[in-house]
C-alpha cells in the first residue's frame, strides 16, 4: 500500500509518528500547502520512518493538482487530515484518481434557512452520500469519518448492536476530559475552526420516528461519570458526524452526540458568536498601512489562539471518548459505555503527540492496516460502523492502545 496524507499539522505529524512503527505500508507521501510543515514532519522520524516517508507540497482546495500527485506517485489510498473545508477537493480527488480515500470528519453542512432549531438544512456528509453511486461503480472504498469521534465511537456502536445488545434504545457517544493547560486561560485541544463549527452549528439528533432533527446549540445538558479518573463533566447536544453515520448501519431507537465542554467553554463560544466572530464570512479590516485586506473573523479566532499541537508540554490530564449504549440483552435490561481513554502524559512520553491529538490519529492508521491486509474492504462511500468492528478493535489494542468496556447498570 502506498499512502499520500494530505495535512501535516498536528494529527497529521501524529499519524506519521504512529505509522512509522508499522510494516503494512510501502510508501508514505507526506504533503501540505507549507512544504516546510511537511518535511519537519518527515525529519522527525529520523531512522525510524526507514526510508518510506517523503514529503510534497500540495494545496488542498486544488482538485486537479492532488489528482496529479496521487497519479504521479502511484497511491492507493488518500487520507485527508486537514480541516472540513477540503473534505469535497480531496474526496473528489480521489476517485478521479481511482484512489480509496478515508477522512476524520465530513463535508459540512448549512442550517436550514428558516427552521435551523428544528428541521435539517444540508447535512453534514450529505455531499459525500450524494456521490456513493460514483463511488461503488468504480469500486473504491471512501472510508468516512475515521477518526476517533466520528471513528472508534461508530466502532464501538457496531460491535455494541453486534455483541452486546439484542435491542437497542438509545446510542450516545459522550467526550469528556480533565485535561488543563499551563499559562493559558483558553486554549483549546483540538482545532479551533472546527471546534466552532461543531459547537455553534444546530446539534442534530436521530430518532426512529421522527427521522434527524435540530434543537438549539448546548441542548439537553446532563452530567456524564468519566472513567479512569476523569469524573463527571456536564455534557451538552453538539452537532456531530455520529448521529448521521449510526442510524444508517445500526438500529437504534435514538442517537445523539454530546460534548462535555463546560461552562467556561460554553460562555466563550456564546461570545464569539454574539460578536460575530465564529463567521467564515470575510469581512474588510485596515491593514497598518492603510491597504483594505479582507479576512475572515473565524481565521482570526484561529490565528490569536496557540496551536493545539504545540500544547503538549503544559497539558495534563486525560481524554475519553466513548459511547454510550442502552437497551436490551436476552431479555434483560442493560447499559455500558464502551471507552477509549488517553493520558497526555502516556502520548507525549511514547510519540510526543499531545494526548487529543495522537487519540484522533490512531485511528485511521488502524483501519489503513486492516484496509492493507484486505479485512476492512468494500466500495461505496461507508461509515466504520458498516464494517466488521472486532478487527479493528483487537488491532487497537496491538498498537498498545486499549479500549475498555463499563457496564452501567
Amino acid at each position: 500500500m502506498r499512502v499520500l496524507l494530505v495535512g501535516a499539522g498536528g494529527v497529521g505529524t501524529a499519524i506519521t509518528r504512529i505509522a512509522a512503527r508499522r510494516e503494512f505500508f510501502d510508501g508514505f507521501v507526506v504533503a501540505d500547502y507549507d512544504l516546510a510543515r511537511a518535511e519537519a514532519a518527515v525529519a522527525a522520524l529520523g531512522e525510524a520512518g526507514g526510508g518510506r516517508f517523503r514529503a510534497r507540497r500540495v494545496d488542498a482546495s486544488d482538485e486537479a493538482a492532488v489528482v496529479a500527485l496521487l497519479t504521479e506517485e502511484e497511491c492507493d489510498v488518500l487520507l485527508n487530515a486537514t480541516d472540513p473545508r477540503f473534505v469535497m477537493p480531496l474526496f473528489e480527488a480521489a476517485l478521479a484518481a481511482g484512489s480509496h480515500y478515508v477522512d476524520m470528519a465530513m463535508s459540512l453542512s448549512r442550517p436550514h434557512p428558516e427552521l435551523p432549531y428544528a428541521r435539517c438544512g444540508v447535512k453534514l456528509g450529505d455531499e459525500q452520500f450524494e456521490r456513493a453511486d460514483a463511488w461503488e461503480k468504480s469500486g473504491r472504498l471512501a472510508l468516512v469519518g475515521m477518526g476517533v469521534e466520528p471513528g472508534l465511537s461508530d466502532v464501538f456502536a457496531r460491535y455494541a448492536a453486534d455483541e452486546l445488545f439484542d435491542t437497542i434504545e438509545e446510542i450516545g457517544i459522550r467526550d469528556g476530559a480533565n485535561l488543563t493547560v499551563e499559562g493559558h486561560e483558553f486554549a483549546p485541544s483540538f482545532n479551533i475552526w472546527t471546534t466552532i463549527e461543531e459547537c455553534l452549528n444546530p446539534p442534530v439528533v436521530h430518532e426512529r420516528d421522527r427521522g434527524w432533527f435540530t434543537t438549539e446549540p448546548f441542548s439537553e445538558p446532563e452530567v456524564f461519570d468519566f472513567p479512569e479518573g476523569i469524573g463527571p463533566v456536564e455534557c451538552v447536544n453538539v452537532e456531530h458526524e455520529e448521529v448521521l453515520l449510526v442510524p444508517r448501519w445500526v438500529d437504534a431507537d435514538r442517537v445523539t452526540f454530546k460534548y462535555g465542554l463546560g461552562e467556561d467553554f460554553i460562555g466563550k463560544l456564546k461570545t464569539l458568536h454574539a460578536l460575530g466572530l465564529d463567521s467564515t464570512e470575510p469581512v474588510t479590516v485596515r491593514g497598518a498601512d492603510g491597504t483594505p485586506v479582507r479576512v475572515s473573523p473565524r481565521d482570526v479566532v484561529a490565528a490569536c489562539l496557540p496551536d493545539p499541537a504545540t500544547l503538549g508540554d503544559r497539558m495534563s490530564g486525560k481524554t475519553c471518548a466513548g459511547t454510550w449504549v442502552k437497551g436490551t440483552k436476552d431479555g434483560r435490561p442493560r447499559e455500558v459505555y464502551l471507552y477509549h481513554v488517553v493520558d497526555n502524559g502516556w502520548s507525549m512520553r511514547e510519540y510526543g503527540s499531545q494526548a487529543v491529538v495522537w487519540q484522533t490519529a490512531v485511528n485511521p492508521v488502524v483501519a489503513l492496516e486492516l484496509m492493507a491486509g484486505g479485512v476492512w474492504a468494500g466500495s461505496g462511500v461507508l461509515g466504520p460502523e458498516a464494517l466488521p468492528p472486532r478487527p479493528f478493535l483487537d488491532l487497537l489494542t496491538a498498537y498498545e492502545s486499549p479500549w475498555g468496556l463499563r457496564e452501567q447498570g
